[in-house]
């Protein structure tokens, strides 16, 4: 029997306005989550599993908030979560589309009703976001990402091939052989469940090991699969090393892919570890991965100025610049410097005062995720300083409470600057001030300034000279702007990924994505074949 799924829609967000019910209940759920310290065993096969050797889960912008002991892997764990995906495969990958697709719709409606204050709870706790970049992907993103997988794959299900007098051909989609390790990233709850779900949705068993900076979401992520339903075994879920579980997946013969987001290191790391492996592996390991960007923002003489102050504010600062979609390079003409410097430099220091404890659901940015991660910015901000460029907004950070770095605003007159070109993952916006009649030579600067290509944005009321950058930066960017922010995609209508060296650009919230979870059968039925070996033309 052919059942057609519901038709996916995006999840609408709530707004959390003072005084709404929203508000209460989230709030509510947060203070309960702060005093209830968990403890988070890996799930491997359906059973919890504690191993002992914890770290903790603490809050960025406070560093007394304690919010979990989570039960790191160690080898023996991440060998037996291979082992309960490879034994849940044969069931899994033969249960019906529909069946399958079933428990994440299921999923995508406890997220989007029950969990929706606990899943959104422990991202604001543990990866430091506002309520309002929590709701948009940890609640939003994530079921869209759920509901659209599941038309998208019936799409799939539905390319049949042509069948002339006598004969039916068939696709068959058919899971890939082995299993699918993915590793997931602190800075998106929806990233994290879209990589593990989208490969599973599929028929394929996944071993999933998240960020140790995401853990604490993650837990309960896996909870709320496992109450709509999920089989055991089909999504395994181990924490701790990223590093020792890709050695243990790539050393195993049955790796059918990896489901990766993150550094560009560690993308290079696994697809190096996978192609040191391949005369063992039983199949060639698909490698899907997205890996970081260096995204810029360009005006043209005609940019409405209000909008790109806008526009270069909340995609810079927004979640503290821990985006891969992140403003982080801009190139502003001369006319228009003065009016966007000031209205950028106003904007910065405005959204300076409101940072602070993101359980306060009135700001509007937290603190970034780590000490790492905080001596990072600050130091690149240092490093500026001492080369000479004026910073006009913000330069200063403070770990007192949380690892708090200040809406930075970097003028340079350098367009290769060491913060033109490198990835930081911070609220730290460089600008370069460009004359108005090098447009080209700019829009040329724009594209071969960084190794990545993952997002960008044009900002011009001339239709002509917008249309042409589009054009010029055609290689720039898998995901390019039109007169707004490079961030914020979304799923079923930004299809999300980047080229160079941000990664595979498969394109997660589309059918390209799960198209690479399948190994294609085609199937050739004659229905009256010849009884007699000679053709025609022998006579």
């Amino acid at each position: 029997m052919t059942f057609r799924v519901p038709a996916p829609y995006n999840e609408p967000m709530r707004a959390y306005a003072p005084g709404s019910a929203e508000r209460a209940a989230l709030s509510g759920e947060i203070e309960r989550l702060r005093k209830e310290r968990v403890d988070a065993p890996c799930v491997i096969g359906g059973q919890e599993v504690r191993t002992g050797e914890v770290f903790t889960a603490r809050s960025p912008h406070d560093h007394t908030c304690e919010l979990a002991d989570v039960h790191a892997a160690r080898q023996e764990e991440v060998e037996q979560a291979i082992d309960a995906a490879r034994e849940a495969k044969a069931e899994w990958s033969r249960w019906s589309f529909a069946a399958r697709a079933a428990v994440f719709l299921k999923a995508a409606d406890l997220l989007s009703g029950p969990w929706r204050p606990t899943i959104n709870g422990a991202t604001i706790l543990h990866q430091g976001k506002s309520v309002h970049q929590a709701e948009i992907e940890a609640v939003a993103e994530f079921a869209d990402f759920l509901r659209f997988n599941v038309a998208f794959a019936q799409q799939l299900y539905e390319q049949q091939p042509y069948s002339p007098e006598g004969v039916w051909n068939r696709m068959e989609y058919r899971p890939l052989e082995g299993f699918v390790l993915a590793i997931t990233p602190f800075n998106f709850t929806a990233i994290a469940g879209n990589l593990p779900t989208a490969p599973a949705l599929m028929g394929n068993t996944v071993v999933w090991k998240p960020s140790e900076k995401q853990a604490y979401a993650a837990h309960f992520t896996m909870e709320m699969l496992r109450a709509a339903g999920l089989p055991d075994g089909v999504i395994n879920l181990v924490h701790g090393d990223g590093a020792l579980a890709t050695d243990v997946a790539t050393a195993h013969p049955e790796l059918g892919g990896v489901h990766f987001t993150g550094s560009i290191d560690a993308l290079r790391s696994i697809w190096k570890k996978v192609g040191a492996g391949i005369d063992h592996f039983s199949s060639f390991p698909r490698v899907v991965g997205e890996s970081g960007g260096k995204d810029f923002v360009v005006a043209h003489p005609t940019a409405d100025v209000p909008a790109l102050v806008v526009a270069l504010g909340r995609g810079a600062f927004e979640y503290q610049g821990q985006k891969c979609s992140a403003a982080s390079r801009a190139y502003i003409p001369r006319s228009l410097w003065p009016e966007v410097r000031d209205g950028l430099a106003d904007l910065a220091r405005q959204a300076k005062a409101s940072m602070g404890d993101v359980s306060d659901l009135s700001t509007f940015m937290g603190a970034v995720i780590d000490r790492a991660a905080f001596e990072k910015h600050r130091d690149a901000i240092e490093g500026m300083r001492a080369d000479g460029a004026e910073i006009i907004a913000g330069g200063g950070t403070d770990e007192t409470d949380g690892w708090f770095v200040d809406p930075t605003v970097i003028v340079t007159t350098d367009p290769q600057a060491d913060t033109m070109q490198r990835e930081l993952f911070g609220p730290i916006l460089t600008v370069y001030v460009y004359d108005d009649p090098d447009w080209d030579d700019t829009l040329a600067l724009v594209d071969r300034t960084s190794q990545y290509a993952l997002t960008g944005a044009v900002f011009s009321q001339d239709r002509a000279a917008g249309y042409h950058a589009l054009d010029q930066l055609r290689d720039a960017a898998g995901n390019i702007y039109l007169n707004d922010k490079p961030t914020g995609s979304v799923v079923g209508q930004q299809p999300f990924g980047g080229a160079r060296m941000s990664g595979t650009n498969d394109k997660a919230g589309s059918l390209l994505n799960i198209t690479r979870w399948t190994s294609a059968r085609a199937i050739k039925e004659n229905f009256v074949p010849p009884h007699d070996w000679r053709y025609p033309h022998m006579g």
